[in-house]
């Protein structure tokens, strides 16, 4: 599966971005998903994840209550919902995807899209 990432932006705390991650190749609805992010200097970091008919998610507590994850199968299209921003959220933010159930580790995740940036202005 190919991932390409988008909708990031620069936007001042309090704001909201949709991010949005495009799948194209092998059925979309067969990948478990997931967001992550990573700020400069930092590691990559879990932010949230979908199962593979989005009855099950699961976020990073730093995220839960603002962020929503939520895919779309038929327009196979993972989103990401970011609300009442930060500027800690600041990062790049990647989708990433996996035939099987993965958790909070990136070296859980076989595909990765190309990462799109997010700037929170304080």
């Amino acid at each position: 599966v190919q991932l390409q990432a988008s909708g990031g932006g620069l936007v001042q705390a309090g704001g909201s971005l949709r991010l949005s991650c495009a799948a194209s190749g092998r059925t979309f609805s067969s990948y478990f998903m997931g967001w992550f992010r990573q700020a400069p200097g930092k590691e990559r970091e879990f932010v949230a994840s979908i199962s593979w008919r989005g009855g099950i998610t699961d976020y990073a507590d730093s995220v839960k209550g603002r962020f929503t994850i939520s895919r779309h199968n038929a327009k196979n299209t993972l989103y990401l919902q970011m609300n009442s921003l930060k500027p800690e959220d600041t990062a790049v933010y990647y989708c990433a995807a996996d035939p099987t159930y993965s958790g909070f580790a990136p070296l859980e995740y076989d595909y990765w899209g190309q990462g799109t940036l997010v700037t929170v202005s304080s």
